[in-house]
């Protein structure tokens, strides 16, 4: 025998029986939510919860209006929901340590300190000190960027995209800039060279082929018109095989014969050599300069692991030119920014303490076992309550990368916790895990492979186990008690 279907009021009747906004505010709850949140924000929160139940009883999704309780609890999560900042905490899982969708570079807490004084209080942004008058912001960490990269004077703007374009709007509007075709590269968000080259009002002449550019081609291409003979260090991919590119010394040669200046963009460019690290090998702008760069641009949020800048150094004449340019005040960066770069410039005074103030450092040098024994600690305290929804988990080997177009082609020994199906039957909810995970408080970000939940513990710090172990509890929990 079928089960009676219960009879459902008609929607006039169920509309006329949601509580009025009144109401609302004069109910229990109501003083604390305004003390909290204040009155506007509580009234258009209740407005928002009625309007949504509205919709869903004119819908034939509701069957009866909701009780003062549930209303109640609508309210107060739409509430919390509001007052939740957009740009939230996570736990970068992913296995790219520069990931430019979490914030790339994670930086010191003597350099977030500096930040921070900067913030609180007036700061000798642009006031020297010494002579009681105004003052240059650049000369704030100019000296630091001289003496790190060997060159003559350097400036700084929001990033090195910036650095770019402003050195071809300073030095190449309406004349000719040339690039080897090899590295007419594209990073993220469609930033092309080419493009970039275009709106700077920079001519491009490309010479060369995709994957063999010899000294020849650029002598031949330098003419009258030429401003720039430009070097783009292709980061985030690698031409392998037949292939040949000129060094820059030679290109140094090439273009001060004929009075050209010759540029470098670095990209993500770091001030040391990372081999004595452990790590790969990436070109310094210290080596640019002294190779016979004239101009080098880099970031300062990638492998130098500061805040989002672009720095250009090089030659005074050049770098004078360059903040001479309208341009260079719309591209500045804030005292915060500056505060933060000259902390973390002063680090690199002592290179050998790298790996143990600079987090990115610290990150890309983790061994195997610290990670291994992280996984070791965390798999008990977590097997059982996955075990609850149908998943395992192990520690499983696998390679994290650099990111951020850094060594593109490098990957680091890691070690992941694997989280995956017992069966077939409960594959779903390994995805369900990765939303759930996503949407904590503090968002942990891992990465589906193969039907399995990918968790690499590279970026894992010491001080966010204990945060991880909760969050995923708190995930399975809900995961268990969902359908």
């Amino acid at each position: 025998m079928k089960p009676q279907s219960v009879a459902r009021a008609p929607v006039s009747v169920l509309l006329a029986q949601l509580p009025s906004v009144d109401k609302l505010l004069l109910s229990d709850p109501a003083t604390a939510w305004v003390t909290q949140y204040g009155r506007d924000e509580l009234l258009r929160c209740i407005r928002l919860v009625l309007d949504a139940i509205r919709k869903k009883i004119s819908s034939n999704d509701l069957d009866a209006v909701p009780s003062d309780q549930s209303l109640h609890a609508l309210i107060d999560a739409r509430l919390v929901a509001r007052a939740r900042p957009n740009l939230r905490r996570v736990i970068n899982l992913t296995g790219t340590v520069l990931h430019t969708n979490l914030g790339r570079a994670v930086m010191p807490d003597e350099v977030i300190a500096a930040m921070a004084s900067a913030a609180a209080e007036p700061c000798a942004l642009e006031y020297d000190l010494g002579e009681g008058k105004r003052g240059d912001r650049d000369e704030l960490v100019e000296e630091l960027l001289c003496e790190l990269t060997g060159a003559e004077a350097a400036t700084v703007v929001n990033n090195n995209a910036a650095a770019v374009f402003l050195l071809l709007h300073a030095l190449s509007n309406r004349k000719e800039t040339i690039v080897s075709r090899g590295e007419l590269i594209e990073i993220g968000g469609a930033f092309r060279i080419p493009d970039i080259m275009k709106r700077a009002g920079a001519r491009l002449v490309e010479v060369g082929t995709t994957n063999r550019t010899h000294a020849r081609d650029f002598a031949e291409a330098i003419g009258p018109k030429t401003a720039l003979v430009m070097k783009v260090h292709t980061s985030n991919y690698v031409v392998q095989g037949f292939t040949a590119e000129v060094p820059e010394n030679e290109l140094a040669k090439i273009a001060h014969e004929r009075e050209v200046p010759f540029v470098v963009d670095l990209g993500s460019g770091t001030l040391v050599d990372l081999t004595q690290f452990g790590l790969p090998k990436e070109p310094t702008p210290a080596e640019a300069i002294a190779d016979g760069a004239d101009l080098v641009t880099f970031s300062c949020d990638k492998l130098l692991g500061g805040p989002q800048a672009g720095i250009l150094v090089g030659r005074k004449d050049l770098i004078q030119r360059i903040k001479k340019n309208p341009l260079k005040r719309v591209l500045r960066v804030g005292k915060v920014t500056l505060a933060a770069l000259e902390s973390v410039l002063r680090m690199y005074r002592n290179p050998a303490t790298l790996p143990e103030r600079v987090k990115v450092i610290q990150l890309l040098t983790r061994t195997a076992s610290s990670m291994q024994a992280q996984a070791d600690g965390l798999i008990p305290a977590l097997e059982e309550a996955l075990a609850g929804c149908g998943l395992s988990i192990a520690a499983q080997a696998v390679k994290s990368q650099i990111g951020s177009g850094s060594l593109p082609v490098e990957r680091l020994p890691s070690v992941a916790l694997a989280i995956s199906a017992v069966d077939r039957s409960y594959e779903k909810r390994v995805v369900r895990l990765e939303r759930l995970l996503r949407g904590s408080d503090i968002a942990v970000i891992g990465r589906l492979s193969d039907k399995t939940l990918l968790l690499d513990l590279r970026c894992l710090t010491e001080d966010k186990v204990t945060v991880l172990r909760d969050t995923m509890l708190a995930a399975a929990q809900r995961l268990a008690t969902t359908k």
